[in-house]
């Protein structure tokens, strides 16, 4: 664990792209001109050639990625993950997912926080519609070390990768040294109670819960997952069969997000109880994101 300041993953994603790029001279990065938002403008700075502003265009972006990484080129489209997802799902799914292409998919502003950006700027089913997309990898990290590290990964991933970042800061947990794998969950806390599997920016928030029920003696074993697809399939058979019951917490819709992927591979693996913690079949609406987070039961 690390004992740094807080500090925001989309600020992080822009940053690591800075320090990846010597060692990556294919890396070029697009932009639907949300570059100061998505924290890309750093790149635009340092590296002005291999900076490409695409207007206001997801969907275009995502096409022209798509061309330049049949070309050889490995190219980053950094978008609010409501448009890509959304605005540009068929060119993501046609000419990105289905030849396999090493387009890596920047979605930032990923589930509630968006900074009051509207109701309409919250991306809540990503997640859902991303791992279901054949040849896509999905990742979300916890905080500012884990973003600059699966952005990294992304880069040495052969396929299509999306990475979901958010908004706001969030909680050190992890140095500069931390290495997530593929396909692997992080234990954060010991425990045979019961188990709270969180995705992303909820890892701090389940660690938070984890520390209230200890207070009533109730060891809660707390996993994150940084890989959402490849899933950890044997570190959720372990905890169903050690734990006896798992709680799922993600900054998503309960319909086909972080939680869906645990039944699933519970319900193959080793069948339990299973409680969902996430937003309902609703969209959002505007406002403080924490009272909306509380007013959904995703606080600690």
């Amino acid at each position: 664990m690390s004992g740094a300041a807080a500090s925001s993953p989309r600020a992080a994603f822009g940053a690591a792209l800075v320090e990846m790029a010597p060692r990556y001279p294919d890396m070029v990065v697009l932009d639907p001109d949300v570059c100061a938002s998505t924290q890309t403008a750093a790149f635009r700075e340092a590296f002005p050639g291999r900076f490409y502003e695409m207007g206001i265009a997801e969907a275009d972006a995502v096409g022209a990625a798509a061309g330049m990484a049949a070309c050889g080129l490995v190219p980053w489209v950094s978008a609010f993950a409501v448009f890509l997802a959304g605005r540009a799902l068929d060119q993501v799914r046609a000419s990105v997912a289905h030849p396999g292409l090493p387009v890596k998919l920047n979605g930032s502003y990923g589930g509630l926080p968006s900074g009051r950006g509207g109701a309409t700027h919250s991306a809540v089913e990503d997640l859902a519609i991303m791992r279901a997309m054949p040849n896509m990898t999905v990742l979300s990290p916890a905080d500012a070390a884990e973003t600059r590290a699966l952005a990294d990964l992304a880069m040495r991933l052969p396929g299509p990768v999306y990475l979901r970042t958010v908004r706001c800061e969030l909680p050190a947990l992890f140095g500069p040294g931390h290495a997530p794998s593929l396909g692997q969950a992080v234990e954060l806390a010991p425990g045979g109670d019961v188990a709270i599997l969180s995705e992303g920016m909820m890892a701090h928030r389940a660690l938070e819960a984890a520390r209230l029920l200890g207070r009533e003696g109730i060891r809660a074993r707390v996993l994150h997952f940084p890989s959402i697809k490849p899933i950890d399939r044997g570190a959720i058979a372990r905890a169903a069969r050690e734990c006896g019951e798992l709680v799922t917490v993600e900054n998503h819709s309960r319909v086909g997000g972080f939680g869906g992927a645990v039944c699933e591979a519970a319900s193959e693996e080793c069948p339990c109880r299973i409680t969902r913690l996430g937003f309902p079949d609703v969209f959002m609406e505007s406002g403080d994101d924490e009272r909306i987070f509380a007013l959904h039961g995703l606080d600690a």
